[in-house]
């Protein structure tokens, strides 16, 4: 199958965890309240933006229903009186913008339900939960054994992604968790493909994948039921949360913040690479690592929703990976992935950026090195280690597994090569992305600098170098423009004067003279005489006792001195030489 031109029918195209930047362009005030209007834009296109306008009430609204994460918003208090006034209005409007950049940068926050229906209503309208209740009551009309106790409502963080607790009718007490998703724009397979491969899940047996009781698919989304944990998550461990929680009260603001210990984090650290690279291995494509997608059973880790790469979703750490052009295979994103989890792990919380310049101390040193290798600057920018080079670095090494499971999950031959294709794809779009971003980075840091106070210092000192040089060209040009004009003038009146009949003059006494009404006429010529000339002529007077009018002689030749005196006139040469 190759990369598909036309999305397949029920793909979703919009990618849940592209960033959303909103700014406040105005306020308009109206007879009895003020409105805002604000440009939201999805991702860096300037042209994937659009206008919403919101009141105060709207945004008290909002963050009343954030109150359940836990966090001090910095919304601004309600006035009663003198909230029409322009400079009230003014400095509310700021308090508003504030108050939009901490919801929009807070991870957890920015991709929640609530914020993406305020800044993105026209395509976070529907009712997500209601469409996943009508796909599995058509769903129980084939199927019912399984009954539905209750909606597990918000426990995950995905948008189109709904939990029901059920249960079996003959079996009243045994409790699972069935878990509905629509398509996401990686997705990739056809939709033969795709069912088999979802119908193919019950059958992945392995010591550290959490196993899948029933599985199936249609051509719009896929729905799969699991057991359900009464412990949770291995991020509800971290962060002491109960699993049936919604997202935002569990993990938005933990009320204590403490990591595992030491061989916890290696025995955990190790089973997980474990199953990351028997999938590898297998073809099968995952992506999808964090600690809420790992489930724990005793001490052990099972790693959850192995099919989201299958229904093409996108990833929960997706924002941060797309911005490394190195992190570009599945391979490297999960090696990424368990970076994160693996901080998460060790310091009970996750990290404030990515990537991280310094960690805090650590249960040792072993540690810090798998971090280093996986969120470290020079780790995001030269790219990461293989899933194979983690496990045989010092933390995990040592670790013994006792399992007496054997791993079993048998893909028929067209169905890896459909994965294969499908990989491809999804590695594609990634690259696609990261490759925009990284052009955006650089046009932003180029405008930014072309703008800064210490550039234009710059560029006024350059102009002003700029401008002297220009003139002091065009200075010296017009000099060498009238020296040409002049010497032009000067070889136009100095032809050869020639007197055939004249005889050679037989003494120095008519050189003598000769040289004194030269210097004459040249002292009583007008005024644009060149002094230069003056003085040539004048030397002529004693520079040496001339016996005579020798041809070719520098001083007394009529060639010469019409040379050195241009305006020198014919006549009063005749006259002299004459005499």
């Amino acid at each position: 199958m190759a990369f598909m031109e036309k999305p397949p029918a029920g793909k979703v195209l919009l990618d849940d965890t592209v960033p959303l930047t909103a700014a406040i362009e105005a306020s308009q005030s109206l007879q009895s309240h003020t409105e805002y209007i604000i440009r939201v834009q999805r991702g860096i296109s300037v042209e994937n933006s659009w206008q919403i306008v919101r009141r105060y009430s709207d945004f008290d609204l909002l963050n009343n229903s954030l109150q359940i994460a836990g966090l001090s918003l910095p919304l601004p208090p309600k006035k009663l009186i003198g909230n029409m006034d322009r400079e009230f209005i003014a400095e509310r409007q700021k308090g508003l913008q504030n108050y939009l950049n901490v919801i929009t940068t807070n991870h957890i926050l920015s991709n929640c339900e609530l914020v993406k229906k305020f800044l993105d209503p026209n395509n976070y309208s529907a009712n997500y939960t209601e469409i996943a209740l009508q796909q599995v009551s058509m769903f129980f009309r084939s199927e019912p054994k399984w009954e539905v106790v209750e909606p597990l409502k918000d426990i995950g963080w995905r948008i189109r992604k709904k939990y029901f607790l059920m249960k079996i009718k003959n079996q009243p007490k045994e409790r699972l968790v069935l878990s509905w998703a629509d398509l996401g724009p990686d997705k990739y397979l056809s939709d033969k493909d795709f069912q088999c491969l979802i119908k193919l899940l019950p059958s992945c047996l392995h010591p550290y994948i959490y196993r899948v009781t029933f599985a199936t698919a249609n051509e719009s989304s896929a729905l799969l039921i699991r057991m359900f944990n009464e412990k949770g998550t291995l991020k509800d461990l971290i962060y002491k949360a109960k699993p049936k929680d919604p997202f935002l009260k569990k993990y938005c603001n933990p009320k204590k913040i403490q990591g595992l210990e030491l061989q916890q984090i290696k025995t955990y650290g190790r089973q997980i690479l474990e199953v990351l690279k028997f999938l590898h291995d297998k073809g099968f494509p995952y992506g999808h690592l964090h600690a809420s997608n790992v489930m724990l059973d005793g001490d052990t880790c099972r790693l959850l929703d192995l099919e989201n790469s299958l229904l093409g979703l996108p990833s929960f750490y997706r924002s941060y990976f797309s911005q490394f052009r190195k992190i570009n295979t599945l391979e490297s994103v999960d090696v990424h992935c368990f970076g994160h989890l693996l901080y998460e792990m060790t310091y009970g919380r996750p990290p404030d950026s990515v990537p991280v310049d310094s960690f805090p101390p650590a249960p040792s040193m072993a540690v810090v090195a798998v971090l280093e290798s996986t969120l470290s600057c020079e780790a995001c920018k030269n790219g990461m280690p293989t899933v194979s080079r983690l496990l045989q670095m010092p933390l995990f090494s040592d670790v013994l597994l006792t399992t007496s499971e054997k791993p079993q999950f048998k893909i028929p031959t067209k169905l890896k090569e459909a994965l294969r294709i499908a990989k491809e794809c999804i590695e594609k779009r990634l690259i696609e992305e990261q490759k925009q971003i990284h052009q955006h980075r650089r046009l932003t840091r180029a405008q930014s600098h072309h703008g800064s106070e210490e550039e234009r210092k710059k560029r006024k000192i350059l102009a002003r170098k700029k401008s002297k040089r220009s003139a002091l060209e065009n200075s010296e040009e017009h000099s060498a423009k009238y020296s040409n004009s002049n010497n032009s003038a000067g070889s136009g009146a100095s032809s050869p004067l020639t007197s055939p009949s004249s005889p050679t003059p037989p003494s120095t006494s008519a050189c003598t003279i000769l040289n004194v009404n030269f210097r004459d006429i040249c002292i009583t010529s007008t005024s644009s005489t060149s002094t230069t000339t003056s003085s040539s002529l004048a030397s002529c007077e004693h520079r040496g006792t001339c016996p005579a009018l020798v041809p070719g002689c520098e001083w007394c030749e009529p060639r010469g001195l019409a040379q050195l005196h241009p305006e020198f006139p014919k006549r009063n040469f005749e006259e002299s030489r004459n005499l």
